[in-house]
């Protein structure tokens, strides 16, 4: 998996108070934490876009005071109107202890369902997995070559000696359907999408507050 260096600063002081005038001055609030003692600091909101606008999921390189600490981003709240960010979380990784993370799917190869006039279905971007640092892929291959109309490819069906997955046995990842089965799930997908954006503006202000009392503790 690929490695991404950040550079921080300690925090002072934490608090609502401190957590503003950071924010102010164009940086974001964070904290480590896995470790022996969670570490508040703080990092330039503009290195934040090389992590968080990509499908790509990295191991980070936390440079802190003088020290390096290895790290993935384990959670990220958005202000609920401007989109900036306002609070993340880094969770400190070991060599020999297991870790759960998001990992990006990729999909190779030409579906037979396809070439038949049905429509690539792709249910699943990311797979979660529980796995040594070192076995951490930077993405899983989904081979789609042997799809026919109303086929599928499902996680029990992907297998990796060195990772457990997490999600559902039977979830779909990617399939193939008719034209008209594929518009049917888009339209479907897209009122749970309203439903799911009106839930995600609530959970950022209750992520704001959450930041918020991390920066009270």
């Amino acid at each position: 998996m690929k490695t991404v260096s950040l550079s921080g600063s300690l925090r002072e002081n934490v608090g609502k108070k401190d957590a503003k005038k950071h924010r102010r001055e164009g940086k974001v609030v964070c904290v480590l934490y896995g470790g022996k003692e969670q570490i508040h600091f703080t990092i330039d909101e503009m290195a934040f876009s090389k992590i968080i606008f990509t499908p790509e999921v990295f191991l980070i390189n936390l440079q802190l005071d003088g020290k390096e600490y290895s790290a993935i981003l384990q959670d990220i709240q958005y202000h609920p109107v401007n989109d900036k960010v306002l609070h993340a979380d880094f969770l400190e990784i070991f060599e020999d202890k297991a870790v759960t993370i998001g990992v990006p799917v990729k999909f190779e190869g030409v579906a037979p369902g396809i070439l038949a006039g049905g429509k690539l279905f792709k249910k699943i971007r990311k797979l979660k997995v529980n796995g040594l640092v070192k076995d951490l892929p930077d993405f899983i291959t989904i081979n789609i070559d042997k799809l026919d109309i109303g086929s599928s490819v499902r996680v029990r069906d992907v297998v990796n000696e060195e990772l457990e997955f997490l999600d559902t046995p039977n979830a779909v990842i990617v399939m193939v359907k008719t034209a008209r089965g594929a518009a049917e799930d888009e339209e479907e997908e897209e009122g749970e999408g309203e439903e799911g954006a009106e839930g995600a503006e609530g959970e950022s202000k209750e992520g704001e507050d959450s930041g918020a009392s991390k920066d009270n503790k």
